[in-house]
Formats: C-alpha cells, structure tokens, sequence
C-alpha cells in the first residue's frame, strides 16, 4: 500500500495544484518534493482525527499528539498551503471520495482521544470561574517556561522595535517606555494595570516614572511571581499586585490605566461591561492605553486551533468595533497606533528562543504542551506578516464634565520626553 501517493493525489485534487510539500507516511512511501518541508504521517490515527474533524481542529489533535509532524520550516509549509487557499484554488472534496480513501488506508474507526493538552472548561461562557480557569489554562502553565521563553522583564506582548537588529529585550523596554509616555505618568500618580501578566507594566512605571502601581490579574502564578519581584526589586509600598478580577476593583480613581493584551480574554458580551469598567476607574482627564489584538470582521475568536488549545474563549474583533465599545462607554479617542508587523517581529524571536531551547522546554512541560507552542508561534507569526490579525495601541481619556481632556496641544508631544 503507498499510502502517500494515495493522498498525494487527494490532496492536489482539492487544492487544485501540485502539492507544494513532501509528504511521508508511516508505511515509508513519499510523494511531493523531498527537498523543502515534508508532512509526516506517523500513525492512522492522524487521519482518523481528519475523518472525525476535517479542519484546522483535527489538524492541531494530530499534530501536538505527535501522530503528524513537520521536517523542515513549519512557518513555510503553513505559508505555501495558505497561500492556495488564499488564491481560491481550493475545493471541497466529494465525500465518496473521502470514504474510498478512509476505507483503503484502514483508517475508518472511533475518534481517537483528544491530547490532554486541549482545554476543557466548564460553566457559563466569561463568568468569573471560567474566566479563571480560562487563564489558568494558558498563563499557569509555568512560570519558568515563560522565563525561558520571554524576555528578561518576561512581557508577554507584542514588543516595539526601533531598529532592525535590536533584541527583543529592548523592544520590549521600548513598548513599556511607550505606554508610559502616552499616558504621561508623573511621579505620585495612581497607575492601574489590568491583566497585569507577570508584573513588566508595573515594575517598568514604578522604577523609570515613580508612580504608585497597581496590578490586577486572575492568574495565581503570575501573581506569586509579581510578589517575588516587588521584593527583589525594593518596590514594597509602590507596587501592588493583586489576585483580582477587574470587575472587582473598586479603589478608584487612577490616574492611568493601561490593558495590554486583556481585552482579548474578556468576551464580546461582557465587552461592554469592561469599558464601562475602565471609565469608572478613570478620573476626570485621566488616560486609558489599551493595547489588543484584531482580526477581520468574518474571522472572529482566535480560530479553533488557538481556543483550544492556546487561550480559550478569546475573542477579538476589527479594531473599529473595539473603539466604538470605549466611545460607548463615554472614554473619547484620542490616538490609534497600529503594530502589526511588530508582532511578526516579536513572535518570531518567542520562537527562535523556543527551537534553541526545545530540550529544556520539553522538561518543563512535556512535549505535547511544547508542539502546542511551536504550532502556536509559527502560525502567529504568519497570521501577522499576511494581515489576517493586528495589534494596535489605542489611546483614551475620561474627558471632564465640562469636556476637558488634558491632552496636548500638539501630537508629538504625546511620545516626546
């Protein structure tokens, strides 16, 4: 039986084109060019997971269970197959034929088990314990994975690169000097960071700009380790970290607020709630910075590989919608910056640390959890690059009854200092 050949053929039927990868099954057959990026079909048991899920979810099961693999550039090989998509080449394949095939390569039979890796949540969609064990599943994975991954100040965002060679932990101390420059922090001022990750908002204000910090976040482990830090750093009594819903906060008002990357999680229902939630927390003339994620109107959520895998119920929206939600709320945009390649940029040196690292990675979490990681990081990057998800900077202010806003009278000042 040559198995590859067999889906060789399927598979440039349904794109239209020849295959533009190898692949090799698990019975030693090839088809496809060999000298680039080769599929590798390990066991039926892949291809039992495409009967069951023919779509990106089937893909993922089969690939962090280790039943498919990747020789070569996983990024390319997603690039070149998304590229035929992109151009509508594509077509549905017959279900005759799908069953012709199953049946010959003895892979009709139950679905096997999804990895343990997926998550499985239970309760009512964004209440407050499915939110926690949301962020659980993706942010308590471990913190010395994230220490080995991230950068030093471990900012788990997208960076801002100012240079072409700069290393991703200047990036990452250029988009915290960022935020603190568009919300114009002063010495004494109440900052508030919701979803504060593993505390580099916070720490970065209190150090460089003397304020008062506060950050909330519903992950217990990024919390123990913001506390490690106050104590490392000396910054007992400037910084507060907090194991606190936002919806709980109730010590207003802050001079600032900065988001980065938390809108994500919230939930397109409770989006509302959560700007509404910010304007309160905000006095008058006081700046909101919140960063997200974007994508398309007709691609929302994160898709089916990232939501079960990566970060559950996430959803994100084109970032008009976004700003409407704020203007709703009563907050008045001042300034949108978008990032987009940025996040290419970033991501792709969250990977090169993870490939350099893979043997320690593997040992802190396992392999299944480290092959979520590495499909995770090279598809990011790729949705990036192709425009398909972006990342902006949105700035807000409360403005005062009377219609103050605070802000300067000119642009430039707004990132001058």
């Amino acid at each position: 039986m040559v198995v590859a050949g067999q889906l060789a053929g399927v598979a440039e039927r349904v794109l239209g084109a020849p295959l533009p990868i190898g692949i090799r099954a698990w019975d030693g057959s090839v088809a496809g060019p060999q000298d680039g990026t080769v599929l590798v079909i390990r066991s039926r048991d892949a291809l039992r997971r495409l009967v069951w899920s023919p779509n990106e979810l089937g893909l993922a099961r089969a690939y962090v269970s280790g039943e498919l693999d990747v020789e070569g550039d996983l990024a390319t090989g997603l690039s070149q197959i998304w590229g035929l998509v992109r151009r509508g080449v594509t077509r549905r394949p017959k279900l005759a034929e799908v069953v012709r095939l199953a049946f010959g390569l003895k892979v009709l039979g139950r679905n096997p088990n999804a990895p343990e890796e997926e998550a499985r949540l239970k309760g009512a969609l964004h209440s407050k314990i499915r939110d926690r064990d949301a962020i659980s599943h993706h942010y308590d994975l471990s913190n010395a994975f994230y220490r080995l991954v991230l950068d030093p100040s471990m900012a788990y965002s997208c960076a801002y690169f100012t240079a072409e060679d700069e290393e991703l932990a200047q990036a990452q101390h250029n988009k915290l000097d960022l935020v603190c420059r568009k919300l114009d922090l002063r010495p004494g001022q109440r900052l508030l960071d919701v979803g504060c990750g593993w505390g580099s908002m916070i720490i970065h204000a209190a150090q460089h700009y003397g304020v008062h910090a506060t950050g909330v976040t519903i992950s217990a482990q990024q919390r123990d380790h913001v506390l490690r830090r106050i104590a490392e750093e000396g910054l007992e009594g400037r910084v507060e970290v907090r194991l606190q819903d936002y919806r709980e906060v109730r010590d207003e008002p802050f001079d600032a607020i900065s988001t980065i990357e938390m809108g994500e999680h919230v939930g397109e229902r409770n989006y509302p709630e959560y700007a509404a939630t910010l304007h309160r927390l905000l006095k008058p003339e006081g700046r909101l910075l919140l960063q997200q994620m974007s994508r398309g109107r007709n691609a929302p959520g994160g898709g089916a590989f990232i939501e079960s895998y990566v970060a559950p119920d996430m959803h994100m929206r084109p970032v008009s919608q976004t700003t409407a939600f704020l203007e709703s709320a009563g907050l008045e945009i001042r300034d949108v910056h978008a990032l987009r390649e940025h996040y290419v940029w970033t991501v792709r040196a969250w990977a090169r640390t993870l490939e350099e690292r893979w043997d320690e990675v593997v040992a802190l979490v396992g392999e299944g959890q480290a092959r979520v990681w590495r499909l995770y990081l090279a598809g990011g990057a790729l949705t990036f690059e192709e425009g398909r998800m972006g990342v902006d900077q949105v700035l807000a202010v409360r403005s005062s009854e009377s219609g103050r806003s605070g802000m300067p009278r000119v642009r430039r000042e707004l990132v001058a200092r």
